[in-house]
């Protein structure tokens, strides 16, 4: 099996200044207000900092940007909850057969933060562990990629249905469009304490390339993180 770790790239959408022009532009037509300036973005960032600030965040989806998250299946089932101004194109378990050649015959299955001491690539059974839940999640994913490939090359079971013993960790991709105003939304509450562990994994890079590709839209949207309680047993 191919263990990966999540990650996250950015594929299309504006630049800050091509994002706070167009939200400006159609910012003034709900007001038929005029320029009283040049356009800069300077002035752009003044108008669209005080939409934002009078709550009137349906202009922001007027812009969107598109990043492919590869994680686990279990996220993705998270992310696609996000329904309002979002497109997604997710890797297809009916379609992709894990023994073809792409992956040499290996189930890819994604390591969660918790799982301490495994590196990326395939695993090598000789590979010393740090603990045994990890080692106990180890013996369940060999397991899964095991049923699997029977059921596909001795049991003549097409992917569609031998995708049914496939666990959570496993592998996929997903691409996600959203506008402005959602993916602000959606970092809200992704990035929070009480969001799963793995949904931050993924959402803190995803935050980290649209803060830098418009700062004027998503910087201190991140909240502080609170202190946890520690338990000993």
């Amino acid at each position: 099996m191919i263990l990966l770790r999540p990650s996250v790239t950015f594929m299309a959408g504006p630049t800050n200044e091509e994002a706070l022009l167009l939200l400006e532009d159609a910012g003034r037509t709900c007001y038929k207000s005029e320029y009283k300036s040049d356009g800069t973005i300077k002035d752009a960032t003044a108008f669209v900092g005080r939409i934002i600030k009078r709550g009137h965040e349906s202009v922001l989806e007027h812009v969107s940007w598109t990043l492919r998250f590869v994680t686990d299946r279990g996220v993705a089932h998270e992310l696609v909850r996000h329904r309002i101004g979002v497109a997604f194109s997710q890797e297809s378990t009916r379609y992709v057969d894990y023994t073809g050649n792409k992956t040499d015959g290996h189930c890819q299955f994604v390591i969660p933060p918790w799982c301490v001491g495994l590196q990326e690539g395939i695993f090598a059974k000789d590979q010393p562990l740090a603990d045994l839940p990890t080692f106990e999640w180890l013996i369940a994913m060999t397991a899964a990629e095991g049923a699997y490939k029977s059921l596909r090359e001795r049991r003549g079971w097409s992917p569609q249905q031998a995708r049914s013993v496939l666990p959570n960790s496993t592998k996929t991709e997903i691409v996600v469009t959203a506008n402005a105003r959602e993916w602000r939304h959606i970092f809200r509450l992704r990035l929070s304490n009480a969001a799963h562990p793995q949904m931050r994994e993924v959402m803190e890079p995803a935050y980290d390339i649209l803060k830098k590709r418009c700062p004027s839209l998503f910087r201190n949207l991140k909240p502080r993180k609170r202190k946890t309680c520690t338990s000993t047993t």
